[in-house]
């Protein structure tokens, strides 16, 4: 498990975070050429400027369908879930997606608003908030939680997600207040740790020349926080 998380020198995380799209240039060479470059790019630049050109922030369904197939891209492939976002009536998503983001800052609201389409759960509802609203939400990617102590066995429940996001806004404010440059956001670190994870998985060779200091008090979860739950369907 990568040790980035606890680390708190905000330089180290800048220079993951610098290597990000090396990261994912790499791992997309084991996908269907520039699909998930392409799809990435998308999703990090053009869709975040989509939902915030809105008076009032909320994704389309086609939005939700290009998401989807991000989110299944970048990781597990299930097209089963593919099928069920595009069920959804475009009414019922601009509806839904628009609830959700007025109800921020109220993360779990919005989760559980966004989870009443058919095929999003607590994950896929994340890379929702995560695009328009990334100063306070993060997406749950498997990568970024591997990498957060006291998480495991990940769950793709509501309540996983509110332990994952509380860890990563905790994480977030304790860097910005030692870096003079701040501007670390949740879904930031969500890139940078699922950066050094990918890296560390499929033995890329761009973090070599990262050194990773962790801080000297391990961070642990409580027993409860390893409790299984029953896995839902759609993530």
């Amino acid at each position: 498990m990568s040790t980035l998380f606890a680390c708190e020198d905000p330089a180290t995380w800048r220079r993951v975070y610098e290597k990000y799209w090396d990261v994912v240039e790499a791992k997309a060479k084991g996908k269907k050429p520039g699909k998930l470059l392409n799809l990435d790019k998308w999703y990090q630049e053009e869709l975040p400027t989509l939902i915030s050109s809105r008076s009032d922030k909320h994704v389309t369904l086609s939005e939700l369908m290009k998401l989807m197939e991000w989110k299944l891209t970048r990781g597990k492939f299930r097209p089963r879930l593919q099928q069920l976002v595009a069920s959804n009536s475009e009414d019922t998503v601009e509806k839904c997606s628009r609830k959700a983001f007025s109800l921020l800052p109220d993360v779990q609201a919005a989760i559980a608003e966004l989870s009443a389409l058919k095929g999003v759960g607590p994950a896929t509802a994340s890379a929702v908030l995560a695009a328009g609203a990334p100063e306070q939400t993060a997406f749950m990617s498997d990568e970024a939680m591997e990498s957060v102590p006291g998480l495991k066995p990940i769950q793709y429940t509501a309540k996983h997600y509110t332990l994952y996001l509380a860890k990563m806004v905790e994480r977030t404010e304790k860097l910005n207040k030692v870096d003079p440059r701040q501007g670390w956001t949740p879904h930031r670190l969500e890139l940078c740790l699922w950066a050094m994870t990918t890296a560390e998985q499929q033995q890329l060779p761009l973090m070599k020349d990262v050194e990773v200091e962790a801080s000297s008090v391990a961070e642990r979860g409580s027993d409860a926080d390893r409790r299984p739950a029953k896995k839902l369907k759609t993530r």
